[in-house]
Formats: structure tokens, C-alpha cells, sequence
């Protein structure tokens, strides 16, 4: 799954299944350390590095606190599965990942939309292994031409600008079905950062935006080749370099105020079925699950914004009806200067 977002990006790598932050932002503070995190605790760490509250406390000393008036432009996540560290030369922090269960980032989506929704930021999901897509706001226009289908990825490898005439294939086949979905990922790597360095505009906006993708074409060549084999070898190398480069572009373009993380997964615990659908194909609407375009149940932003409503109203009607009792209780001759200038005029006629 591929999705795509305002400002933050995540890369991971090292011996075992890892979360790894390639690029953050000064004001977004990891902590280095060997601190585990739970898989299923991901897409609240990824709100609380965009500066969004979460349900529940996360009590992990990998993330401080940030400053609250700053929030980082975008947040890039990367998944890749079937292998559980990748030699990403450079990173802010890496952490042990624990609990490796599948998990989506549709809560954060679903907060950036509903807060930032006259501003249309950028969310975008894409997994080319299962040919799905998910936009909403700006990324209708700015992605629409992004080959979704493996028939169009694999025809965009064959056109002009092509990742095969750069990337040192060696063992790797262009006519093997595994070896082409692994470079239709790093095809589609490529198209988005060339796609977000021609609408530069994006990262000037003040919405954040959302990135997630999921690769498994290492998966495919590990199940097809094995992992002692040259072609899993080869794969796992170009792929490290790509990430790192498709990180510090991300990193870049957003004015290094991104957070830029990548998650690597031998294989998830339990398989994960979700519904999904092209915006390409349908109307944006205020509830992206909801076909009836029905506003969302409950936000849990409600309950500050409640109370606010509620004591300003408090604050208000108090203040009426004070300010009624006391000019019904005023005497004219003695508190209004009015009528004491008044009366002083007629006691001189």
C-alpha cells in the first residue's frame, strides 16, 4: 500500500523488522535508543510527529514532545516487506519493531482531511503489488497521470526517463514477473518525486500532507528466488539506495520539514483485508467512508471544542444579565450623566 501525505517521511532498516526515521525535522525530536515499538502503535506515532492528538497516550521515550505551534509539512511512510532491515547508510534513529501486525494509516488521513479540509491537503495511498489507489484533495490533480496498474507501470518502464536505464540490474530480469513488479516500485518511486519536484506549490501550503506506500516486491523475489539468492541480494541493495535518495528528495522539496520513516517486515503476524477504491473515480466528499456524504459521528476534538462553545456561552449570558440588572436598577439623576445634566438645565430655567 502506497500512500502519500503533507510533510513527514519514515524510513527502516537494521537486524530484525525495524522502524527507521531517515530524515525529521529539528523540531520533531527522536530519541536514539533501542526502544521497541509496537506495529499496531505506528499510525499514532505518525500523528503525533505531524502534531495531531491521538486517543491514547503513547508512552514511548523514542519521540519528546515538540513545540506546539510547529508541525512538520508532510510525513512519508514506507513499508516494505519481506525483509527485516535494509543497509540505509544514513538515518536520524532506528528502533526495534515489536508486534509487526498490519496496520493503515486511515485514522491520520481521515484527521488531516477533516481538520485541513478547505486547504485540500495531499493524501495519497498506493500499493502496486494489489494495483490500488487512494487519493484525496490536491493529489487528484497533481497524480492523476501516476500508473496504477502493473499494464501501466510496467508500459512506463519501457518509456523515456525509465529507472532501468540507471539502476545496475545485474541478476535481475527485465522479462521475470517478481523482477518487475520489484522495479515497477522503484518506477513509481522515481514518478512521485519527479511528480512533487514539477508542483513544487504543494510544500508551501500550510496543510500537511500524507504519504504512504507499501512495497512487497521483495517479497515476491524471496519467495520466487530465496534470500541467499543473487537476485534478492542485488534487489535489496537497489532498493536501500533508492529509498535513502527518493528520502532526502521528499526531505528537500518540503524545505527539510519533513519526516521522512521507513517500516521493514519479514511478514506481518495476520493478513490484512481492507476495502478500497479509486478517488480517481468518484467525488470528493467530507466523509471519504461514507458513499452518502454524511459528516463524521464523532471527532475527538469534540470534546474541546465543546467546552469552549459551552463557557463562552456561560461567560455570555452572565454578562447580559448583569448588565440588564443594572440599568434597571440605575437611577437616572444619580448614574447617568446624562440626566444630570438634564436636571441641573431645569432647576436654572
Amino acid at each position: 500500500c502506497l500512500r502519500l501525505t503533507h510533510a513527514c517521511v519514515l524510513l527502516g532498516s537494521v537486524h530484525g523488522d525495524r522502524l527507521t526515521v531517515l530524515q525529521a525535522p529539528e523540531f520533531v525530536s527522536f530519541q536514539k535508543g533501542d526502544w521497541p515499538v509496537s506495529g499496531e502503535t505506528i499510525p499514532d506515532l505518525v500523528a503525533l510527529t505531524m502534531g495531531f492528538s491521538v486517543k491514547e497516550d503513547l508512552s514511548w521515550p523514542g519521540l519528546k514532545a515538540g513545540p506546539l505551534f510547529q508541525r512538520p509539512r508532510a510525513n512519508v511512510l514506507v513499508v516494505v516487506r519481506g525483509v527485516d532491515s535494509l543497509a540505509l547508510p544514513q538515518s536520524v534513529a532506528s528502533y526495534p519493531l515489536e508486534n509487526p501486525v498490519p496496520f493503515t494509516m486511515d485514522s491520520v488521513a481521515e484527521t488531516v482531511h477533516s481538520l485541513f479540509a478547505e486547504d485540500t491537503p495531499v493524501v495519497l495511498q498506493l500499493a502496486p503489488s494489489e494495483e490500488r489507489l487512494y487519493m484525496l484533495g490536491k493529489a487528484n490533480a497533481v497524480f492523476e497521470d501516476l500508473p496504477v496498474t502493473l499494464q501501466q507501470i510496467r508500459a512506463r518502464l519501457s518509456q523515456d526517463g525509465s529507472v532501468l536505464a540507471s539502476l545496475p540490474l545485474n541478476s535481475l530480469s527485465r522479462n521475470a514477473e517478481a523482477d518487475l513488479l520489484f522495479l515497477s516500485e522503484v518506477q513509481v518511486l522515481h514518478d512521485i518525486t519527479a511528480l512533487l519536484q514539477r508542483h513544487r506549490h504543494l510544500a508551501k501550503d500550510h496543510s500537511p500532507d500524507l504519504y504512504s506506500l507499501e512495497l512487497s516486491g521483495l517479497e515476491e523475489l524471496s519467495r520466487l528466488y530465496g534470500q541467499d539468492s543473487p537476485q534478492y541480494r542485488d534487489a535489496t541493495a537497489i532498493l536501500a539506495s533508492v529509498l535513502q535518495k527518493f528520502g532526502e528528495d521528499v526531505y528537500a522539496l518540503y524545505g527539510n520539514n519533513a519526516v521522512v520513516e521507513v517500516v521493514t517486515v519479514k511478514s506481518f503476524e495476520a493478513p490484512l483485508t481492507r476495502k478500497s477504491r479509486s478517488i480517481l473515480e468518484s467525488k470528493q466528499i467530507s466523509n471519504p467512508g461514507s458513499p452518502y456524504n454524511l459528516a463524521y459521528k464523532y471527532n475527538f476534538h469534540y470534546a474541546v471544542v465543546f467546552n469552549i462553545v459551552l463557557w463562552l456561552m456561560i461567560t455570555l449570558a452572565l454578562a447580559v444579565i448583569a448588565i440588564s440588572y443594572n440599568l434597571w436598577n440605575m437611577d437616572p439623576g444619580y448614574d447617568s450623566i446624562i440626566y444630570r445634566m438634564t436636571n441641573q438645565k431645569i432647576r436654572m430655567d
